[in-house]
């Protein structure tokens, strides 16, 4: 009796698990999970190309919204700042890593250090305008990398 109760258990748990998956997060969840920025569902499946972490994917497609029709899925911006708290960097070695050994591919990518900051991507417009800000607490250097090579225009002095 109590393996058919189990074995009803599980196959309950597994015809409710794609549900629980596809909620939606609220924004201070996504925010803690550092994606306030990625708003398109198209960006998580770009994401997902580059980003091998089922997980991470998954948690981004939580956080996202449905692309219209008329919306443009291939956002791009003219440069960036990474904010981060100078004496949090030790906590944070994977964006060390990018700041030290990849920023300078990126002439349009500045560093910023303010202080109690987690480490942000601040995208900005032609105009240097804040357009977008996306957590990367959790990023590793290479998906910081690609995420920007794809969402920076490069600059005319990088052509």
């Amino acid at each position: 009796m109590a393996d058919l109760r189990f074995a009803l258990n599980l196959l309950l748990l597994l015809l409710f698990l794609p549900s629980i998956s596809a909620e939606k997060l609220n924004v201070k969840e996504c925010e803690k999970l550092g994606f306030s920025g990625l708003a398109l569902c198209s960006d998580c499946n770009a994401f997902a190309d580059y980003v091998k972490d089922e997980e991470l994917v998954s948690d981004c497609r939580k956080c996202c919204t449905e692309d219209s029709d008329d919306s443009m899925s291939k956002i791009s911006y003219s440069g960036a700042l990474i904010e981060v708290c100078m004496r949090k960097l030790v906590f944070y070695p994977e964006v060390v890593g990018f700041i030290e050994e990849e920023k300078d591919q990126f002439p349009s990518i500045k560093v910023q250090y303010a202080f109690n900051s987690p480490p942000k991507l601040i995208m900005l417009d032609g105009d240097g305008q804040h357009k977008e800000t996306i957590r990367i607490d959790n990023w590793k250097r290479e998906h910081i990398r690609q995420f920007l090579k794809e969402k920076v225009k490069p600059t005319s002095s990088a052509i």
